[in-house]
């Protein structure tokens, strides 16, 4: 090893308590310890942090848990819901297949389930885009379920009925049903200018009376997000009249 020794006395390390400047030896390396400029941050004190917020992973990850949770368990309704529907033949008139929907609401779990598989197609379908202020029944079906599922939803519930049954001020349209002509009316004052609508029955088959009910809540003010239906006769296409968005629950029968 070549070089004199150097004296700790005569120089002290760099660090050193009792040598605090810029070293000006040159045998003298920056030392870890040594404190860095503030224009250059002791990197091992100053690591980036990461961009991926861990609140908002988790809410993400709790968010996909949810939905899958809520899909498995709309199909698990739907299944027991189907099972319980009844067909009855040439009912009300001859070629029309009736669909009966009461062995639903004569029991209450069955009807619970009901509400519940609404209540998750309702928020997964119209839910993400803004809050549903009123649920729209129509005479006479959608009454039996629409005023639980508004309940449910936190919104306000409107009936539609055939003409001559509503007091007061009121908005008449006619529609074609498939075995007649027919009247619905709404209250004038029923739904306030800009507030959301969807609107309610039990079974789209021409889609006539979707059509007068969709028209009736523009006709007051109402924003229309869509029609919700328990079954549609897909076989009559009656969606492709309606100029809002469609969600049925469960299978529409096959023609016979």
């Amino acid at each position: 090893m070549s070089g004199a020794p150097v004296s700790l006395d005569q120089h002290p390390p760099h660090g050193h308590p009792d040598n605090q400047g810029p070293s000006e030896h040159p045998l003298d390396k920056p030392s870890t310890a040594s404190h860095p400029p503030s224009t250059k941050p002791d990197p091992t004190t100053t690591a980036p942090h990461s961009k991926i917020n861990p609140d908002n992973a988790t809410t993400q990850g709790e968010q996909s848990a949810s939905s899958t949770a809520g899909a498995s368990e709309l199909s698990s309704l739907k299944v027991r819901l189907h099972k319980a529907l009844r067909q009855y033949p040439d009912f009300p008139t001859p070629g029309i297949l009736f669909e009966d929907i009461m062995p639903i609401f004569a029991n209450p779990e069955l009807h619970s389930d009901l509400i519940k598989a609404l209540e998750i197609s309702v928020a997964q379908t119209f839910g993400k885009q803004r809050k549903i202020d009123v649920v729209v029944g129509l005479e006479s079906r959608g009454f039996l379920f629409g005023p639980s599922l508004a309940l449910r939803l936190g919104a306000a519930f409107v009936p539609i009925r055939k003409k001559g049954k509503l007091p007061g001020q009121v908005e008449t349209e006619a529609f074609e049903k498939e075995y007649g002509a027919d009247y619905f009316q709404i209250q004038s004052d029923a739904i306030k200018k800009g507030q959301t609508v969807i609107v309610v029955d039990d079974i789209m088959a021409t889609g006539g009376s979707a059509v007068c009910a969709g028209s009736l809540v523009r006709k007051i003010g109402g924003d229309l997000m869509g029609f919700v239906f328990l079954m549609e006769l897909t076989f009559l296409n009656g969606r492709d009249k309606l100029d809002a968005p469609v969600y049925t629950l469960l299978t529409g029968q096959e023609e016979k």
